[in-house]
């Protein structure tokens, strides 16, 4: 079981690790006054999802939820 333990924390380690690169690789969601005037209603702006920007946001969704699941099984006393 000390082997599955480590091996968890390496992981854990590496998520962490990837969680703050990625967040730190977004844009802002700030768009300065261009979405007042309606200005950021680009196509880029609609299809987000399908944008390096939306990947970057489904990865930060995956990696958080392994972050948490990791930190819960690890404060287990197993």
């Amino acid at each position: 079981m000390e082997i599955l333990r480590i091996i968890l924390t390496v992981i854990f380690v590496l998520d962490c690790i990837g969680l703050t690169v990625i967040v730190l690789m977004q844009e802002g969601k700030q768009q300065g006054l261009g979405t007042i005037a309606g200005v950021a209603d680009t196509y880029w702006g609609r299809n987000k999802g399908r944008s390096m920007e939306g990947g970057l946001v489904k990865a930060t969704t995956v990696m958080a939820i392994l972050f948490f699941v990791l930190a819960v099984i690890l404060n287990m006393n197993f």
